[in-house]
């Protein structure tokens, strides 16, 4: 199977991260169509005004230009130099201010004084721009000349899903973002991950399940794709995971899902205790990204979410420091690998009957026994007696695992050498 290259991910980052994204806009559109070079995205344009449960799509956001000059001429907080600088969703406005009226839309962090932080108002309409806490010390006082041509309008918001059909209808779901503007680990390497893996999983000759990739703005999107998907992913959907905050070097972070023992959470687990991988496990919360949407009570979907270091748990986040430096494109490699292999336990994952449950059949005349006994059981004996035990129908190659201690994967290749003499069958 073709792997992508580190190469391959840096290049589509860096046409990725100058791109000035929101809920809605152009900025969506163009990290789509980019993105659709390694992923199929079926475009769907929910128009303004929508309702969507309690909520209603908000008006399109678009912005040419935006900047600040100080009484000495000079250009600062220019969108064309961070677009981070700019609130974003901020009105339109063009005045000559004082410092002080100034100050009153300007927003910085104190305890983080070289950091830009993105702020955001999208239901409350306001103006304003960010600057790091050392450049705001810096300002004198006299007049200030504030140019924002940005405009509100009915517009629509744009949600971009792919699918991939299995032998299966059931499926999994991968959900990421694209709302963000210019950061890395809470914005791109959501949907760098889920891109790529799209393109491992489409190459596959062979796959059990079907798979539903969807890239949407946070909370609102993923509210407005529940309105649209809903009912069929209550139907369809076995396990599901939220792909954020996973590309910077620190250890892996799974968030269970609200049912706490879901398939999807099964999967994970088991994936990253089998891999060795040092990984903090915690229990679903109504905070966070869009878990808390899909894990609602009306829908429960099995929905966990598998990152590195967890967003509000970096001092980069949400500020001009969660760039290119912070991130690895090692790990973010490391962690299409991490999602594919939970994927494929996934894939793997089925139930089984045995076909000769009285007793155990005769393994010998199937070449899985030694003819000669002695004291221990060859390891093969062993996986096929314990697969063969709990083909009942009932469990499933997690549950054995979980009981026995081998892997799915190891199973799995013991049910393809028992499926292949007879010994059992697949249950459906």
């Amino acid at each position: 199977m073709k792997r992508e290259t580190l190469k391959q991910i840096e290049e589509y980052f860096d046409r990725l991260w100058p791109i000035l994204r929101s809920i809605t806009g152009e900025g969506v559109r163009q990290s789509h169509n980019i993105l659709s070079e390694i992923i199929p995205l079926k475009r769907f344009e929910i128009p303004t005004g929508s309702k969507v449960y309690d909520w209603e799509i908000p008006k399109e956001w678009a912005v040419s230009e935006a900047y600040v000059i100080r009484p000495d001429g000079k250009k600062i907080l220019d969108i064309k130099d961070n677009n981070l600088h700019l609130l974003n969703y901020s009105i339109p406005f063009q005045s000559t201010v004082s410092l002080e009226e100034l100050n009153k839309h300007l927003y910085s962090l104190p305890e983080q004084a070289d950091a830009i932080p993105y702020v955001t108002s999208y239901y409350k309409e306001r103006w304003g721009f960010c600057l790091s806490e050392n450049e705001r010390k810096n300002l004198t006082k006299g007049d200030y000349k504030v140019v924002i041509d940005s405009k509100l309008f009915t517009g629509s918001l744009t949600i971009g899903e792919a699918f991939l059909q299995g032998e299966s209808d059931e499926e999994v779901l991968l959900s990421s973002y694209t709302c963000h503007p210019s950061m890395a680990n809470n914005e791109l390497s959501g949907p760098l991950v889920l891109a790529f893996l799209y393109q491992r999983l489409a190459q596959l000759k062979n796959r059990r399940l079907s798979y539903r990739f969807v890239l949407l703005p946070e909370t609102i999107g993923a509210i407005a794709y529940l309105n649209m998907r809903a009912e069929h992913l209550k139907e369809k959907l076995i396990a599901g995971y939220v792909v954020s905050c996973i590309g910077d070097s620190g250890n892996f972070t799974y968030k269970r899902s609200r049912q706490h023992s879901s398939l999807a959470d099964k999967a994970a687990l088991h994936v990253l205790a089998n891999l060795d991988k040092k990984a903090k496990v915690i229990n679903f919360s109504p905070l966070g990204s869009d878990e808390r949407q899909y894990c609602s009570p009306a829908f429960d979907l099995p929905m966990g979410s598998l990152m590195r270091t967890m967003y509000g748990k970096f001092p980069e986040y949400h500020t001009s420091l969660d760039n290119k430096e912070f991130i690895s494109f090692i790990a973010l490699q490391e962690s299409i690998d991490l999602y594919f292999e939970v994927l494929m336990t996934l894939d793997k994952n089925q139930k089984y009957l045995n076909l000769h449950p009285h007793g155990e059949p005769r393994l010998d005349k199937r070449g899985l026994y030694e003819s000669i006994g002695h004291s221990s059981v060859p390891e093969l004996s062993t996986k096929v007696l314990w697969l063969l035990n709990y083909s009942d129908g009932e469990h499933d190659l997690l549950a054995i695992a979980e009981l026995s201690g081998y892997s799915v994967t190891e199973l799995h290749e013991i049910a393809l050498i028992c499926l292949e003499v007879g010994l059992i069958q697949a249950f459906k």
